[in-house]
């Protein structure tokens, strides 16, 4: 794995390369956040992580964030924030952030957040068709998922600028349709995590799949007050 760490203090950059060391994985550091997002977009394909302070000289982590997801909607993105701006949290993962860890954080718990990402991922890679005679792992009323090219079309056009995140929330909830899922369920659905996650990261990239699914048409995420979230496009009149 390469991993990109984008982080204005020195000692948290020094600590995290023992930890990834002791993994075999490959770090870049860099102190400066105009810096850093150049060299993003200058080896941008050779990126298997990133992850991003939210105060960095010369650019903050949410812009930088934002110019990633311009280029790159595949790329898994990890926010450092502060652990007393719940807001910074909200708007980081809005902004495409895959995940966010707060500061101070135990190296443990960043490694483990990195192994879920990834887990997750090579779980997706692997997993057979269910339909072997249709392009489509997913048909609904209104919706078709192709897992293998992670494709996604609504109401007959293609879903744009899914993140990888908002891709696997709307195919775990597809695949089920009408069935009610907890935050907790989609958390350990999607994230792989249950003991440290937090319910506001399932709302936040709820809110930005809502999003870009209403430029598509009618919303097909519902709220089930209480409980959660489902997937029903089976009554939507258009």
């Amino acid at each position: 794995m390469k991993i990109l760490m984008i982080e204005d203090n020195p000692s948290v950059g020094e600590m995290m390369d023992m930890f990834f060391q002791k993994e075999n994985w490959e770090a870049v550091f860099i102190q400066d956040g105009k810096e850093g997002l150049e060299r993003f977009l200058k080896e941008q394909d050779q990126w298997d992580l990133v992850i991003l302070d939210l105060n960095l000289p010369s650019m903050d982590g949410m812009q930088i964030c934002r110019e990633i997801r311009t280029v790159s909607a595949s790329v898994p993105i990890i926010m450092l924030t502060a652990k007393d701006t719940e807001s910074d949290q909200v708007i980081g993962l809005e902004m495409g952030a895959d995940d966010y860890v707060t500061k101070p954080f135990s190296p443990l718990t960043m490694i483990a957040r990195i192994k879920a990402l990834h887990r997750r991922a090579d779980l997706n890679a692997e997993e057979p068709k269910k339909r072997i005679d249709s392009s489509f792992d997913i048909e609904t009323t209104y919706l078709k998922i192709n897992k293998k090219t992670r494709e996604a079309f609504l109401y007959g056009q293609p879903l744009e600028g899914l993140t990888p995140k908002e891709f696997e929330l709307l195919y775990t909830m597809a695949k089920s349709p009408k069935q009610v899922f907890s935050r907790e369920q989609l958390l350990s659905l999607v994230w792989d995590y249950e003991y440290f996650g937090d319910e506001r990261t399932v709302d936040a990239h709820i809110k930005k799949l809502r999003q870009k699914i209403d430029r598509n048409g009618p919303q097909v995420i519902q709220t089930v007050w209480g409980v959660g979230y489902k997937f029903d496009d089976s009554e939507v009149e258009r």
